[in-house]
Protein backbone atom coordinates (compact mmCIF):
# COMPACT_ATOMS: atom_id res chain seq x y z
CA UNK A 1 0.00 0.00 0.00
CA UNK A 2 1.13 3.55 -0.73
CA UNK A 3 0.65 6.61 1.17
CA UNK A 4 0.30 10.38 0.50
CA UNK A 5 -0.55 13.18 2.77
CA UNK A 6 -3.46 14.30 2.87
CA UNK A 7 -3.74 17.73 1.24
CA UNK A 8 -1.37 20.41 2.46
CA UNK A 9 -1.28 18.51 6.29
CA UNK A 10 1.44 16.18 7.26
CA UNK A 11 -1.33 14.04 8.04
CA UNK A 12 -0.49 10.04 6.03
CA UNK A 13 -3.41 7.95 4.60
CA UNK A 14 -3.15 5.03 2.42
CA UNK A 15 -4.20 5.72 -1.16
CA UNK A 16 -7.12 3.62 -0.98
CA UNK A 17 -9.75 4.55 1.40
CA UNK A 18 -12.49 1.64 3.04
CA UNK A 19 -15.70 3.18 2.52
CA UNK A 20 -18.31 1.92 5.55
CA UNK A 21 -21.20 2.83 4.05
CA UNK A 22 -22.50 -0.42 3.49
CA UNK A 23 -21.55 -1.98 7.25
CA UNK A 24 -24.86 -2.45 8.76
CA UNK A 25 -27.25 -2.45 5.87
CA UNK A 26 -25.63 -4.51 2.62
CA UNK A 27 -22.44 -6.01 4.91
CA UNK A 28 -23.30 -7.97 7.77
CA UNK A 29 -21.12 -7.04 11.39
CA UNK A 30 -19.20 -10.76 10.30
CA UNK A 31 -18.58 -9.40 6.47
CA UNK A 32 -17.91 -6.15 7.68
CA UNK A 33 -14.74 -7.29 9.99
CA UNK A 34 -13.41 -9.59 6.94
CA UNK A 35 -13.24 -6.07 4.82
CA UNK A 36 -12.05 -4.43 7.54
CA UNK A 37 -9.43 -7.16 8.34
CA UNK A 38 -8.29 -8.10 4.56
CA UNK A 39 -7.63 -4.04 4.11
CA UNK A 40 -5.72 -3.53 7.25
CA UNK A 41 -3.07 -6.66 6.37
CA UNK A 42 -2.71 -4.50 2.90
CA UNK A 43 -1.40 -1.48 4.53
CA UNK A 44 -4.31 0.37 4.89
CA UNK A 45 -4.84 2.99 7.31
CA UNK A 46 -8.06 5.04 6.05
CA UNK A 47 -11.56 4.52 6.97
CA UNK A 48 -14.68 6.89 6.20
CA UNK A 49 -17.94 6.79 7.36
CA UNK A 50 -20.69 8.48 8.31
CA UNK A 51 -23.34 8.93 11.22
CA UNK A 52 -26.31 8.32 8.51
CA UNK A 53 -24.96 5.50 7.17
CA UNK A 54 -27.38 2.53 8.29
CA UNK A 55 -28.14 5.70 11.14
CA UNK A 56 -25.02 5.11 12.87
CA UNK A 57 -24.90 1.21 12.73
CA UNK A 58 -21.48 1.66 10.66
CA UNK A 59 -20.18 3.88 12.88
CA UNK A 60 -20.80 1.06 15.41
CA UNK A 61 -19.46 -1.74 13.73
CA UNK A 62 -16.17 0.03 12.78
CA UNK A 63 -15.81 1.53 16.47
CA UNK A 64 -15.93 -2.46 17.79
CA UNK A 65 -13.75 -3.51 15.61
CA UNK A 66 -11.33 -1.29 16.29
CA UNK A 67 -11.63 -1.77 19.71
CA UNK A 68 -8.58 -3.70 20.38
CA UNK A 69 -6.33 -2.24 17.84
CA UNK A 70 -3.91 0.98 18.22
CA UNK A 71 -5.61 4.09 17.46
CA UNK A 72 -2.59 6.10 16.20
CA UNK A 73 -2.66 3.63 13.51
CA UNK A 74 -5.63 4.60 11.64
CA UNK A 75 -7.22 7.56 10.10
CA UNK A 76 -10.75 7.74 10.80
CA UNK A 77 -13.03 9.65 9.25
CA UNK A 78 -16.91 10.46 9.94
CA UNK A 79 -19.81 12.57 8.14
CA UNK A 80 -22.55 15.58 9.98
CA UNK A 81 -25.44 16.82 8.31
CA UNK A 82 -27.96 14.63 7.73
CA UNK A 83 -30.88 13.63 9.42
CA UNK A 84 -30.73 11.06 12.37
CA UNK A 85 -34.35 11.23 13.53
CA UNK A 86 -37.66 13.37 13.32
CA UNK A 87 -36.57 16.27 15.94
CA UNK A 88 -36.49 19.33 13.84
CA UNK A 89 -32.47 19.80 15.26
CA UNK A 90 -31.41 16.67 14.59
CA UNK A 91 -30.39 17.72 11.05
CA UNK A 92 -27.83 20.36 9.16
CA UNK A 93 -25.02 22.12 9.76
CA UNK A 94 -26.17 24.54 12.97
CA UNK A 95 -23.92 24.82 15.91
CA UNK A 96 -26.47 23.04 17.94
CA UNK A 97 -26.85 20.32 15.76
CA UNK A 98 -22.70 19.45 15.16
CA UNK A 99 -22.27 19.59 18.81
CA UNK A 100 -24.84 16.88 19.36
CA UNK A 101 -23.63 14.68 16.34
CA UNK A 102 -20.05 15.24 16.93
CA UNK A 103 -20.39 13.41 20.51
CA UNK A 104 -23.21 11.21 19.41
CA UNK A 105 -20.21 9.81 16.72
CA UNK A 106 -17.62 9.57 19.10
CA UNK A 107 -20.05 7.43 21.61
CA UNK A 108 -20.59 5.31 18.68
CA UNK A 109 -16.78 4.93 17.49
CA UNK A 110 -15.64 4.44 21.00
CA UNK A 111 -13.10 7.09 20.08
CA UNK A 112 -11.92 10.22 21.90
CA UNK A 113 -11.49 12.47 18.64
CA UNK A 114 -12.27 11.88 15.28
CA UNK A 115 -9.31 12.00 12.66
CA UNK A 116 -11.15 13.86 9.58
CA UNK A 117 -14.85 15.59 9.85
CA UNK A 118 -16.77 16.25 7.12
CA UNK A 119 -19.46 18.30 6.67
CA UNK A 120 -21.91 15.75 4.51
CA UNK A 121 -23.26 18.14 2.49
CA UNK A 122 -24.36 21.61 1.85
CA UNK A 123 -26.57 23.22 4.06
CA UNK A 124 -28.61 26.28 3.00
CA UNK A 125 -30.48 26.71 5.66
CA UNK A 126 -27.66 27.89 8.09
CA UNK A 127 -24.82 30.72 7.64
CA UNK A 128 -21.79 29.09 6.75
CA UNK A 129 -20.02 31.00 9.17
CA UNK A 130 -21.72 29.28 12.10
CA UNK A 131 -20.59 26.40 10.93
CA UNK A 132 -17.29 27.15 10.10
CA UNK A 133 -17.01 28.38 13.46
CA UNK A 134 -18.28 25.77 15.48
CA UNK A 135 -16.08 23.33 13.02
CA UNK A 136 -13.00 25.39 14.00
CA UNK A 137 -14.06 25.28 17.63
CA UNK A 138 -14.23 21.19 17.51
CA UNK A 139 -10.61 21.17 16.17
CA UNK A 140 -9.50 23.63 19.03
CA UNK A 141 -11.35 21.33 21.71
CA UNK A 142 -9.09 18.35 20.48
CA UNK A 143 -12.50 16.35 19.60
CA UNK A 144 -11.31 16.49 15.94
CA UNK A 145 -7.99 16.75 14.51
CA UNK A 146 -8.53 18.24 10.83
CA UNK A 147 -12.19 19.12 8.78
CA UNK A 148 -13.13 18.26 5.19
CA UNK A 149 -16.09 18.77 3.02
CA UNK A 150 -18.63 16.17 1.23
CA UNK A 151 -20.71 16.83 -2.16
CA UNK A 152 -19.84 20.60 -2.35
CA UNK A 153 -20.26 22.71 -5.71
CA UNK A 154 -17.07 24.46 -6.50
CA UNK A 155 -18.51 27.89 -5.41
CA UNK A 156 -19.69 26.40 -1.90
CA UNK A 157 -15.84 25.43 -1.42
CA UNK A 158 -14.73 28.10 -2.57
CA UNK A 159 -16.94 30.43 -0.47
CA UNK A 160 -16.21 27.79 2.53
CA UNK A 161 -12.16 28.13 2.15
CA UNK A 162 -12.40 32.21 2.00
CA UNK A 163 -14.10 32.55 4.90
CA UNK A 164 -12.04 30.44 6.56
CA UNK A 165 -9.05 32.27 5.84
CA UNK A 166 -10.70 35.69 6.45
CA UNK A 167 -11.35 34.61 10.53
CA UNK A 168 -8.25 32.78 10.61
CA UNK A 169 -10.50 29.25 11.04
CA UNK A 170 -9.34 25.75 10.81
CA UNK A 171 -10.19 25.28 6.58
CA UNK A 172 -10.93 22.45 4.83
CA UNK A 173 -8.54 20.11 4.05
CA UNK A 174 -10.24 17.75 1.63
CA UNK A 175 -13.28 17.11 -0.32
CA UNK A 176 -14.66 14.17 -0.92
CA UNK A 177 -16.77 14.14 -4.14
CA UNK A 178 -19.00 12.19 -6.45
CA UNK A 179 -17.00 10.43 -9.09
CA UNK A 180 -17.60 7.87 -11.10
CA UNK A 181 -17.43 6.78 -15.05
CA UNK A 182 -20.58 8.32 -15.69
CA UNK A 183 -20.23 11.26 -13.36
CA UNK A 184 -17.45 13.52 -14.29
CA UNK A 185 -18.23 16.89 -13.81
CA UNK A 186 -15.24 16.83 -10.74
CA UNK A 187 -13.22 17.53 -13.63
CA UNK A 188 -14.87 20.77 -14.89
CA UNK A 189 -13.96 23.18 -11.87
CA UNK A 190 -13.84 21.19 -8.37
CA UNK A 191 -10.69 19.52 -8.99
CA UNK A 192 -8.84 21.93 -10.29
CA UNK A 193 -9.83 24.08 -7.54
CA UNK A 194 -8.73 21.64 -5.32
CA UNK A 195 -5.42 21.45 -6.96
CA UNK A 196 -5.51 25.24 -6.67
CA UNK A 197 -6.48 25.28 -2.80
CA UNK A 198 -4.08 22.63 -2.27
CA UNK A 199 -6.91 20.37 -0.86
CA UNK A 200 -6.69 16.18 -0.85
Amino acid sequence: MKYKFLGRTGLLVSELCLGCMTFGRESSKETAFQMMDAFFEMGGNFFDTADVYSLGTSEIILGEWLRDKPRESFVIATKVRGAMSDEPNDVGLSRKHILHAVDASLERLGLDYIDLYQVHMWDSATPLEETLSTLDDLVRSGKVRYIGASNFTAWQLQKAIDLSRYHGWEAFISLQPLYNLLDRELEWELLPLCQNEGLG
